[in-house]
């Protein structure tokens, strides 16, 4: 299993706004080898928001094979009135690996 990590880096006050988008039922559930996305909010940052999008795939190819669909296109479409600035400060892709796990017992 992978871990792609988009973390995004957004203009203080907008995670929070955000962070429902990357969760919404849709194509992406409907992917070969999709297993879950996650979003995560880091804390205690005073001059941005950050948050971590964890999506989680069987192999790379799976992935591979979203990014390069008519849906992951749609869903990146960006709203066509362009008046309105970006929240979006920055963000960088982190594939990683599962190595090791560990779960409850309870």
């Amino acid at each position: 299993m992978i871990i792609v990590t988009n973390r995004i880096k957004t203009k203080f006050g907008f995670a929070a706004k955000m962070a429902p988008m990357f969760t919404r039922p849709g194509a992406l559930q409907k992917m070969e080898g999709f297993v879950k996305v996650e979003v995560l909010m880091t804390k205690n940052l005073s001059e941005y928001d950050e948050l971590n999008v964890n999506m989680y795939w069987n192999t790379v190819e799976d992935f591979t094979q979203w990014k390069n669909s008519a849906a992951f296109k749609e869903a990146h479409t960006g709203p066509t009135n362009t008046e309105q600035e970006s929240p979006i400060l920055g963000s960088e892709i982190i594939i990683s690996e599962v190595a090791s796990t560990l779960e409850s017992n309870a």
